[in-house]
């Protein structure tokens, strides 16, 4: 196996940092915190990263690496070949996580490859890659009350009233995210692709029921 990837999208700056299209950015930080990654030095204002440590159990393996795009979202592509020149690593092996206006906030949906599905993001980075065959972590955030306000309502903030959801939710995204790490796409689907209640009373693999 090579190096596994996670990239978080989002767009860079304070005016979007709360916003609903940057879930992928923070996921991206739990992660780091969870796995203690340290910064990468890149000399690039194109992405920010960090390396985690490799595993002790796997002396032959890489570090995971954690990366956010400093692009806006629409060129977020651009950012992640620049970051493939310093690290080399295989579509398969990177994990793509977003926003998704399809599913309610609190839902969360893994799939080992597909098209963009109307995601500027997910476009870009398929345009990059040359392929629509990587894994991506889809993060509910509610959708618009119409199509003319999905550009308007993926970057607005979350209300307060959704706090506690989202709280729990990126949490969760981080687990899937890592849980993929270390035992790949299928594992996490099985555990991950349910709603948050019926993963907790129940841990029977979908494969398995």
């Amino acid at each position: 196996m090579g190096r596994r990837v996670i990239v978080g999208l989002g767009n860079p700056g304070p005016r979007y940092a709360r916003t609903r299209h940057n879930v992928g950015f923070d996921v991206a930080q739990r992660v780091v915190a969870a796995t203690g990654a340290l910064p990468l030095k890149s000399g690039s204002e194109s992405w920010a990263a960090w390396l985690a440590a490799p595993d002790p159990a796997d002396p032959g393996g890489h570090g995971l690496a954690v990366v956010t795009p400093l692009r806006f979202m629409n060129r977020s592509g651009e950012a992640l070949e620049q970051f493939r020149r310093n690290i080399d690593f295989a579509p398969a092996d990177c994990l793509v996580v977003v926003d998704d206006v399809y599913l309610p906030l609190g839902r969360i949906r893994l799939r080992a490859g597909g098209s963009p599905g109307g995601h500027n993001g997910l476009a870009s980075v398929t345009g990059a890659f040359g392929s629509s065959e990587f894994p991506r972590l889809r993060i509910g955030v509610g959708s618009a009350d119409s199509a003319a306000q999905l550009a308007e309502h993926v970057l607005s903030e979350f209300a307060a009233d959704e706090a506690d959801t989202l709280s729990a939710v990126l949490d969760r995204s981080a687990e899937a995210a890592l849980l993929w790490a270390s035992e790949g796409i299928t594992a996490a689907m099985n555990r991950y692709n349910v709603p948050a209640q019926s993963a907790r009373d129940d841990t029977t693999p979908q494969g398995e029921r």
